[in-house]
């Protein structure tokens, strides 16, 4: 066991040592590296364990025993405890899903349920597409301060967290730490910045393959049973009619008038052309009778870039999700 202590020592002051953010990893792993060149005998072998959701890594060190065998060591940074003890349930105990490997822990998915509400998505996509993104954004800088700060800032805002005392209020209630809501913002913050990337980079060509989508459409529709619709629809002025028919409800119908691009108008009038008229076509639990007004061809401006770069992000998520393999350990 000659020099062993000594390797010991040294194996303790290199891993207290070790950069403990997922990005300097790499450089963990030449600093053992490089004391394994000193100290062959060791054979030391770093192990890494990078948390779920958190920007922090946790490392082992395995070292050859002179005398046979070997001998793991591992130095927690912070509370002392082994993330091995940390970890020591059954390994999916605090999983919900992993979608291409990407696991979801317990903790995120309750994160993100609650920020669903009012939304009309199911639940399943909205932690699929956490996956996802976490997946694509592994590769994005780390955020920044004020990147940061200002996805606190958004994040407290929706949430009506205006002061501190409400925030810690909150954190209370959902039973978070402060360092797990720091864990959770630093995975938003990155994401965002994929986002916005991705939005920016995929606009033009998105504009360029689906500009009608963006066409600016001024409509006037109305919803409700097939009957009344119906008779609106036997006039010769569609307008007209959809406009009397405010004026003197016909049956239970709700009538809508709005100037939109053309995806973000009721899938029948999408293709419509000017002054035409649609229907009644099954819409939602009903039907829909509408009419075009008017149509004006997109052209790439600035705001007609941004809803493109919405749209193509929009698309890229639904073909990730589509083809990803997710396996759901809650059902």
């Amino acid at each position: 066991m000659t020099g062993f202590p000594e390797t010991l020592a040294e194996a303790v002051e290199l891993l207290r040592g070790l950069p403990r953010r997922r990005e300097g990893v790499r450089a963990a792993r030449e600093s053992v590296a490089a004391w394994r060149a000193v100290r062959p005998g060791s054979r030391a072998q770093l192990v890494v364990d990078v948390r779920p959701g958190s920007p922090v890594v946790d490392y082992d060190l395995i070292l050859d025993h002179p005398d046979g065998g070997a001998v793991a060591l591992t130095a927690p940074a912070e509370d002392g405890v082994p993330w091995t003890v940390e970890h020591s349930t059954h390994w999916a105990a605090s999983k919900v899903l992993a979608v291409d490997g990407q696991e979801l822990s317990v903790q995120t998915a309750l994160l993100t349920l609650r920020a669903l509400a009012g939304r009309d998505r199911t639940v399943h996509d909205d932690l699929i597409d956490h996956c996802v993104l976490t997946l694509a954004s592994w590769e994005e800088p780390d955020p920044s301060p004020e990147e940061l700060q200002r996805a606190s800032d958004d994040f407290r805002r929706r949430r009506g967290l205006h002061s501190r005392a409400d925030m810690l209020r909150w954190l209370e209630e959902v039973g978070l730490t402060s360092a797990a809501y720091d864990n959770h913002l630093y995975s938003l913050a990155r994401m965002r910045g994929f986002r916005t990337r991705t939005e920016a980079e995929s606009a033009e060509a998105y504009f360029e393959e689906h500009a009608a989508e963006f066409d600016r459409v001024s409509a006037v529709w109305a919803v409700g049973p097939e009957p009344p619709l119906a008779e609106l629809a036997g006039h010769d002025d569609p307008f007209a009619a959809i406009a009397g028919a405010v004026a003197r409800p016909v049956g239970e119908i709700v009538v809508h008038v709005a100037d939109r691009v053309a995806a973000e108008v009721p899938a029948p009038l999408r293709e419509a052309g000017e002054g035409d008229a649609v229907g009644p076509v099954p819409y939602r639990d009903g039907f829909l009778f509408g009419a075009v007004r008017r149509r004006r061809l997109a052209s790439p401006d600035p705001d007609t870039l941004a809803a493109a770069g919405r749209a193509a992000f929009s698309a890229f998520l639904a073909d990730r999700r589509a083809k990803a393999k997710v396996e759901w350990y809650w059902l």
